[in-house]
């Protein structure tokens, strides 16, 4: 190469870097593991089958849950140049910081470097130096074909205000802001700038991956189950039991995990244990009592070993409320009416 253009790569490279951030890793003082997410903006058009193997995602309902995708969606569908998908991993803390477990892994093809490996192939959510860091390799500049290499997602498994949430990897959008990002998550600006160490809101940059908590889903969780705590992100689902039991959060439903069995072949081919919930009405998981009341118990899903699906039962109540006026509405049209009032007043404020 010669120096002129050894001198127009170096400009580009240092051009890019001082415009497009770099990733960094999540805070994470916590020695926990954990599930987390994290965009992925493809840099060009691909599918969800060649995203799912190159994050080594072991099954594509994996992807689809946390994209809120039919389960019935094509491992063959088109993701489009800068479309983002999210990608669920498995999250491991160790000396104050939070990286993927030892996963995804990528297999050096011929021309390779690590800084086209961090820039182009996994789109700048991990610098080259981080994965130079992890895989122990002494010379950036000697990497050879074949050799796996780890590439070390951010990811955090801290509790965040006394809450436990799902870490999520955010990569800003171009015109997005902290505000925005907040307001679209339902969490602060302020939680957002001290969990990422942003002094100034109008440091944010497009590009940079945001350590965003999502509010999980309340639950019934055994803490002696294989999956505790299973923290499910709003408007997601995830597959767990050895594939026996799906879970999907829907802050509609009263932010309370709900949990159903699946027809989904068992992980290791056996028969998925009883899900029967003890005491009156034999209710298995995800059955409700029929009552002429407002009350209701529901067989709740709490956890697994490898021999046995914890249940429990769970009274729900869609009693009245009492409005200002003494009238009796039920619980579960609150959101709704309250939203009306809104809209209303809001007529009436622009008349």
């Amino acid at each position: 190469m010669g120096s002129a253009t050894l001198l127009l790569v170096l400009s580009i490279f240092i051009s890019g870097v001082s415009v497009i951030p770099t990733a960094e890793g999540f805070n994470c003082t916590s020695n926990a593991t954990c599930r987390a997410i994290v965009d992925y903006v493809s840099p060009n058009t691909t599918t969800l089958l060649d995203i799912q193997t190159r994050f080594g995602v072991k099954n594509l309902r994996s992807i689809l849950g946390v994209n809120s995708m039919p389960l019935s969606t094509s491992p063959n569908q088109t993701v489009q140049s800068k479309q983002k998908i999210r990608i669920p991993f498995h999250c491991a803390c160790a000396n104050g910081s939070g990286t993927s477990n030892k996963r995804p892994v990528y297999k050096v093809q011929p021309g390779d470097d690590l800084y086209h490996i961090a820039v182009d192939v996994f789109s700048r959510l991990v610098t080259y130096p981080q994965i130079q860091a992890v895989n122990h390799i002494k010379d950036a500049n000697l990497i050879e074909k074949g050799q796996e290499l780890w590439i070390p997602l951010p990811c955090s498994c801290d509790d965040v205000d006394g809450s436990k949430v799902v870490h999520y990897g955010h990569v800003v959008e171009a015109g997005s802001s902290v505000d925005q990002i907040a307001s679209v998550y339902g969490t602060s600006p302020e939680t957002l700038l001290r969990l990422n160490g942003i002094a100034n809101a109008k440091d944010l940059q497009a590009g940079a991956v945001l350590d965003v908590p999502l509010r999980a889903c309340n639950s019934t969780m055994n803490s002696s189950s294989l999956d505790y705590p299973l923290l499910v992100a709003n408007g997601t689902y995830v597959f767990t039991a050895k594939n026996c039991i799906k879970c999907n959060c829907d802050a509609a439903n009263n932010s309370m995990l709900q949990c159903e069995p699946t027809d989904i072949k068992h992980s290791e081919g056996e028969t998925c244990p009883s899900m029967l919930c003890g005491g009156t009405g034999n209710l298995y998981i995800g059955n409700l009592t029929s009552s002429s009341s407002c009350n209701r118990t529901r067989c709740a899903y709490s956890g697994y070993t490898n021999e046995t699906i914890f249940t429990t039962l769970v009274n729900e109540s869609t009693c009245p409320v009492s409005d200002s006026n003494g009238s009796k509405i039920c619980s579960s049209w609150v959101p709704l009416l309250i939203s009306a009032h809104l809209g209303l007043l809001f007529l009436h404020l622009f008349q």
